[in-house]
């Protein structure tokens, strides 16, 4: 039976000299909104990601031939964390830094990679996910968007949804069926570059209850994707796509996108007279944060390493977002302040933001029930 691997990492010189220099960077910011420092990778700013474009904050561990920084992945960890623990809107750039790079790296070709990557890290291509369907969900084994193979290349038919920020991206990871379905459903699937500009694609926003338009719904027409931009091998898509969210499932994102409540909260509660039951409270999350970032780190590490910690990262996923949607709803119930959304500022803003994106954590990235599968099987249990 295999078994869970998050042997403890330490950071170092190299890590510590670059936590200042983020530091540093961010106070000469101006202050971010309010409004738009919870959830933070989910804000999309393109003129903030090319500032760190600008630092050589983008495709940091990425080889220097294709633009990259040939930092290590703790390195990279350490950016992030602090990005995301000031609340800066990363969303523009995130998953082009976060999966589609590393993808490309691991399964790309050489034209690929020397193509794409240097916009990448130059802050002047964004990627978005095109893996959800409609009556899909969480199951990627049952997309229905089909792919078939024509003269020089493929013609795409089918539609995703659920894609981040796609308006203002140039390009799309899309997963497609390439065969009929067989027993084995993860079979006959492989991934596609496709250009978000490309005649007969159709791209329709979706408005949440919060009234904002950062997802959308995508229909492809009899899109043509030349053969040089399939990803890897034909009908090896599910793989791939495995390898390719245990980059995106792992990382600090999963427990800090509410922690600017969380350091809000500490700072009132210490001005106050806390009761016993409180500061335990407190504890008890700070003391699960380490632990996910302890995890988190392990994760990072193994990827510097070259493995693909596919269970590891399931499991950082589902504990971090149930860390995440728990946070809020202990934090209401102890401050003596409540939850307002017309608020401008203070906790209170930023305790009824949590609270209206909070549930949403837990879909991105594979539901827990799914997760939850991968890592049974991951594990010999199912």
């Amino acid at each position: 039976m295999q078994r869970l691997n998050f042997e403890p990492v330490l950071t170092g010189k190299a890590e510590a000299a670059l936590r200042s220099d983020v530091r540093r960077f961010l106070a000469n910011q101006d202050a971010f909104p309010p409004a738009e420092v919870i959830d933070s990778w989910s804000v999309c700013n393109p003129e903030f990601s090319r500032l760190l474009a600008a630092e050589g904050w983008l495709g940091m561990t990425w080889p220097t031939e294709y633009g990259g920084g040939g930092r290590s992945y703790l390195e990279r960890y350490v950016v992030i964390e602090e990005l995301l623990a000031a609340g800066a809107p990363v969303g523009a750039h995130w998953v082009a830094d976060r999966q589609s790079g590393p993808l490309l790296l691991r399964f790309g070709t050489e034209e690929q990679r020397q193509h794409f990557l240097p916009k990448i890290v130059r802050g002047e291509c964004f990627f978005a996910i095109g893996m959800s369907e409609a009556n899909s969900g969480s199951d990627l084994a049952s997309i229905k968007t089909r792919a078939e193979r024509i003269d020089g290349g493929w013609l795409v038919n089918g539609s995703k949804i659920w894609t981040s920020w796609a308006h203002v991206c140039q390009q799309m990871i899309t997963l497609c069926r390439t065969e009929a379905p067989t027993k084995d459903r993860h079979a006959g699937l492989s991934q596609f570059i496709i250009d978000l500009d490309h005649e007969g694609i159709t791209m329709n926003p979706i408005k949440n209850m919060a009234g904002e338009e950062h997802f959308n719904e995508i229909f492809f027409d009899n899109v043509f994707v030349p053969d040089t931009r399939v990803i890897g091998e034909v009908n090896q898509g599910w793989n791939q796509v495995m390898a390719e969210l245990a980059f995106e499932r792992s990382g600090p994102e999963r427990f800090l996108s509410s922690y600017r409540l969380l350091e809000a909260a500490v700072e009132i509660l210490h001005e106050e007279d806390l009761q016993q039951h409180t500061s335990a409270i407190i504890g008890q999350f700070t003391a699960r944060l380490m632990v996910l970032r302890q995890m988190s780190l392990s994760v990072a590490n193994q990827l510097q390493q070259g493995k693909l910690p596919v269970n590891e990262a399931s499991v950082v996923k589902d504990l971090g977002t149930s860390f995440e949607q728990e946070l809020p709803d202990a934090l209401r119930l102890i401050l003596s302040t409540e939850a307002r959304l017309d608020a401008k500022h203070g906790v209170e803003r930023l305790l009824s933001d949590a609270i209206l994106k909070s549930p949403s954590f837990s879909l991105r990235g594979g539901t827990r029930e799914i997760l939850r599968g991968i890592i049974s099987r991951g594990l010999g249990l199912r």
